[in-house]
């Protein structure tokens, strides 16, 4: 259990703690014990209000745009360094409240936002402001401006609250733009956490602004007139749903949202090195993370074997408290979703698949919202279970025909968030690679990289997050054109 402040009565708004203007709280749930251990005041739209007009003033008015790259890198900085003092915090805050293994937790929640905050910092540093070009087809010469977009609406989701959180703000913030963060109401104390750390560094006040809600907020956040572009991570219905809305406003818009990733495994993979890769690359945070490969395709020849080995390393997994550093699957975050996975499972076995091992919940096991890692086998693609995103320790092990058959199969999805490919030839990966239809791909492992663009493409979103491409995504570009 995490040792930092539980119960919250207040918002972080305008450089300092405000009041809220009602009275609603919303629980904080222990997914390992399933008690209620702390609360956080829950936003009207009066909160939202006041939090969007202080990241307006601090816009508008403050200077925080019009602060040389240099000195915005400066105050990144120093959030950085207060944020690395409280990495340990708040890694047990986001495990105390969804279930992450506390192992990952303290990289992903912990060391990588700050991280993410030192690289944007550095890029922001380097990046020029303006650039001169030689004007076509009239003599002269352009100005190309990057300039910040403004306000900026960022939801972030309860699997990686800290640092989906982070790929928004960090480089809405080194760009020069201010930020109103409506986490998820599963995951609002790790926010606390990291107001802590921007009242310590000095955090310009409104710059960041931190209000708790759940849909109904993140509607009048994403349509809120002073607020210029939207950023979310999420679910693919509620990624259409802001889509929509930020269309009809003409307002810019980036959608991180669902996936339902392929492995393809290749009839010349090492078996131990793949299935061993598999449980990072299918499993990640108990499989509650987007980009995860859960569809197993495997050449019918090696089918028999591959199922195996892929069930053994699933009941091999370490499943209990996700506080002891030995587990690699925790409960899941809540119990509604405990209840939506566990109702897929069995929709696949209606469907005619065969569980070779999990199924349910773990044996001895009476609190906590736990799934035992679960692999189906003998369906085909057209499944419920291989199209939909169950976001949950379930795999599906599927068999090809060739390597043509087996990028039709990855790319027969709706989806096209991640993917792997698993090949003792690395150049017969990436050729692999380049034909599957996704936004990110990984040859022998996956792993995100802060300085790469990140994203999806068909239901898994629009826009680029990370990279120099998730800075540009918070800039708009103007042109100043000169006579000769």
């Amino acid at each position: 259990m995490t040792t930092i402040d539980t119960v919250r009565t207040s918002f972080f708004i305008d450089g300092g703690w405000r009041a809220p203007a009602g009275s609603a709280t919303i629980p904080v749930i222990s997914p390992l014990t399933e008690e209620q251990f702390g609360s956080v005041p829950e936003a009207t739209t009066a909160d939202v209000d006041a939090a969007v007009e202080a990241a307006r003033t601090a816009f508008r008015s403050s200077g925080w745009r019009d602060l040389s790259p240099a000195d915005r890198a400066a105050h990144l900085r120093r959030f950085a360094d207060e944020l690395d003092k409280r990495a340990e915090d708040r890694a047990s805050a986001v495990t105390s409240e969804n279930g992450m293994p506390i192992a990952l937790a303290r990289f992903a929640e912990g060391a990588a936002p700050v991280q993410l905050l030192r690289y944007y910092a550095d890029l922001v540093e380097s990046t020029p402001v303006e650039e001169t070009r030689t004007s076509q087809p009239l003599p002269g010469s352009t100005i190309v401006r990057r300039e910040a977009i403004g306000v900026v609406g960022a939801i972030a989701p309860w699997n990686f609250p800290a640092i989906l959180s982070m790929f928004k703000i960090a480089p809405a913030l080194a760009a020069g733009c201010t930020v109103v963060l409506k986490p998820s109401p599963e995951t609002s104390l790790d926010a606390y956490v990291l107001a802590e750390a921007a009242i310590a560094a000095d955090l310009p006040a409104g710059v960041l602004n931190i209000v708790n809600g759940g849909s109904e907020i993140g509607r009048h956040l994403v349509s809120h007139p002073h607020v210029d572009k939207v950023a979310f991570t999420g679910s693919t219905p509620a990624g259409r749903e802001i889509g929509r809305v930020c269309g009809e406003l003409i307002r810019p818009v980036t959608l991180e949202l669902g996936g339902k990733s392929a492995a393809l495994v290749l009839d010349d993979a090492d078996l131990e090195q793949t299935v061993g890769g598999l449980a990072t690359a299918s499993l990640l945070n108990t499989g509650q993370t987007c980009y995860m490969s859960t569809r197993i395709l495997v050449p019918g020849s090696r089918y028999d074997e591959y199922l195996d080995a892929i069930s053994a390393m699933c009941a091999s997994l370490p499943v209990g408290d996700p506080m002891d550093e030995n587990v690699a699957v925790g409960p899941l975050a809540s119990g509604r979703h405990r209840d939506r996975v566990l109702s897929l499972i069995e929709r696949g076995r209606t469907e005619g698949g065969t569980v070779t091992t999990g199924g349910g919940t773990p044996s001895g096991v009476d609190r906590g919202f736990f799934v035992e890692p679960t692999v189906f086998a003998g369906i085909d693609n057209s499944a419920t279970i291989a199209r939909e995103e169950v976001f949950g320790p379930v795999l599906t092990v599927l068999r090809y025909d060739d390597v043509d058959d087996a990028i039709a199969l990855a790319n027969d999805s709706s989806y096209g968030l991640g993917g792997t490919v698993w090949t003792s030839d690395p150049d017969r990966g990436v050729d692999v690679a380049r034909r599957v239809e996704t936004g990110s791909f990984g040859v022998n492992y996956f792993n995100l990289d802060w300085g790469s663009p990140f994203g999806g493409v068909k239901a898994s979103g629009i826009g680029r997050e990370l990279g120099p491409e998730g800075l540009a995504a918070y800039q708009n570009l103007k042109s100043i054109f000169l006579p000769a």
